[in-house]
Formats: structure tokens, sequence, C-alpha cells
């Protein structure tokens, strides 16, 4: 019980805020245009948690970034958005283990909850944004071969994936950017797919969420950077 005091205790105001009006339009949204889909609310609600956790540079929210993946991919999977279930099953789930190992084996002065925030070399970007490239290239075909629907949206969502998913392993302050553009491409997918399906509608509110706490996540992770490099 002192432990989950102690962890709502660590979060400000501001972040309570953002944190419960996130899960409120979530939920919200759930009841309005789904009620039926409880495994799509899961998922929401669990990615939502996670982007507040990782907001903070604890690595706990990469544990739940785990779990949503798998759970999203199979949602993905019932819309015939291979893409989607590719790109989380094999690329954005094992990323998040591999980001979990990495902060947990750099935390900032010995506090696990906190990771240290990495700066990144000029070349070590455009390393990263080359590597994008490729690894969406290849992702093209083996998605036209699956008859991946909105195949140029989706190809656009492994991008930005993998390069947000690469600079959140190495650290960066930048990998919340990478996740804001993902955002938009998702509410872009998931529009396509309310078109059809009103109750999509309920996943695109879940991906506003993640876009405002992507937008935190940024303004958040500079100000550790610019604490811990003045500590």
């Amino acid at each position: 019980m002192n432990g989950i005091k102690k962890v709502i205790n660590s979060f400000s105001r501001g972040e309570k805020i953002l944190w419960l009006s996130s899960v409120t339009m979530i939920i919200a949204a759930f009841l309005i245009f789904d009620r039926g889909n409880y495994l799509a609310l899961a998922a929401s609600l669990l990615g939502t948690t996670s982007l507040i956790f990782n907001a903070k540079g604890n690595p706990f929210g990469q544990v739940l970034i785990i779990i949503f993946s798998l759970i999203y991919a199979y949602i993905s999977y019932t819309y015939a958005y291979y893409g989607e279930m590719i790109t989380y099953v094999g690329m954005t789930a094992p990323m998040a283990v591999i980001s979990l190992v990495t902060w947990l084996r750099n935390p900032f002065k010995g506090n696990r909850s906190e990771v240290k925030v990495n700066k990144l070399s000029g070349k070590e970007i455009a390393f990263a944004a080359v590597l994008s490239v490729i690894v969406t290239i290849i992702f093209y075909f083996i998605l036209k071969k699956f008859n991946t629907s909105n195949l140029v949206i989706s190809t656009a969502s492994v991008i930005t994936s993998f390069f947000a998913a690469y600079l959140t392993f190495r650290r960066s302050a930048f990998f919340a950017l990478a996740f804001m553009l993902n955002d938009v491409v998702l509410i872009v997918l998931w529009s396509l797919a309310a078109a059809e399906d009103p109750t999509y509608v309920s996943v695109i509110i879940c991906f506003v969420a993640f876009l405002a706490n992507d937008l935190y996540s940024f303004i958040n992770w500079s100000r550790l950077q610019k604490k811990q490099a003045e500590k």
C-alpha cells in the first residue's frame, strides 16, 4: 500500500490531471461509440497509463507498453491492419523489451524510477532516420503481400514507429516527438476505419489522448535533461 502511495505522490498535480483527463476521455468515447470492445478499452487505458510513466522517465512505462503492444496488435488484426499488427508484435514490443533493459541499466544517479537522458549526436539521428527508411521499405513489400488495408498510411506508421522506438531505446528526449508523428498517422488510419465502423472512434480518441501525453513527455524529458545536466 505504501508503495502505491509513493508512486502516486511521485506525480505532480498537472500530471495527475493529464492522466485523469486522458482516462476520462477514453472511457467517455468507449461509452458513446463502442460499449462492446472491452479489449480496446483495456488497451487504451494501459497505453495512456504507460505514457505518463514514460513522461517521468520511469521504466515501468515500458512494461505497460509491452502489454499494450500485444493487445493493440490483436485489435489491428481484427480490421486487417496487418501493418499495425506486424509492427507492434515484430517491432514495438521487442523494442520496448530492449528499452526496458536499457532504461534499467541507465538510472540517473542510482534512481531506478528515473532514467538518465541521453543526448544523441546528429550523426546518430541521421543513422536512425536512414535505418527507419530501410526497415520501412522492407515492411512495405511485406504489408503489400498481406493485402494490408490503407497500405500507404500503414507504411507511414511503420517508419514513425521504428524511428520512435529507436530513440526510446537510446533514451533521447526526441522519442516523444517521433511518437507524436506516429499518433497523427494513427489518428488518420483509424479515422478511415471509423468511417466504415463507428465503434473505432474510441480508438481515435485513444490516440488523441496519446498525442497530448507524448507532447508532455517531450516537454518533461527536456526538463529532465536540463536538470540532470545541472547536477
